[in-house]
């Protein structure tokens, strides 16, 4: 079986069964998921008074994977990613653009290297 997300729907449907008292079985025959992975969504997100709901879970899932995914360097619109497609299109190779973007020191990106394997 392949790893897949709980949704907001299987969220609820957590929420309405626990409220209904049943079992942690009974709920993941339900999801067609394990049970271990209902247990864990509900230890996970299970608040202080003990009770489980699902919009407070699902926002604390969108919180967690906030910080999950590094920004982009070379996002497109950013100074940088423009000014290695100026380059590009000025013939420079990758190698070329990744020595003088290191020396350049460009207001904002100073600390910003970007290798040539980035800019391929």
């Amino acid at each position: 079986m392949t790893y897949k997300e709980l949704n907001i729907e299987e969220r609820a449907t957590i929420q309405i069964g626990l409220l209904h008292n049943l079992s942690l079985r009974s709920i993941a025959r339900l999801l067609d998921r394990s049970p271990s992975t209902i247990s864990r969504e509900i230890r996970r997100n299970q608040l202080a008074d003990g009770l489980y709901e699902a919009p407070k879970a699902q926002a604390n899932r969108q919180a967690r994977r906030v910080g999950c995914r590094p920004v982009k360097k070379l996002a497109q619109g950013n100074e940088l990613f423009d000014l290695v497609i100026l380059m590009l299109r000025q013939r420079f190779s990758p190698q070329q653009i990744a020595g003088n973007l290191k020396r350049m020191k460009l207001p904002g990106y100073e600390d910003s290297y970007v290798c040539r394997e980035t800019i391929y």
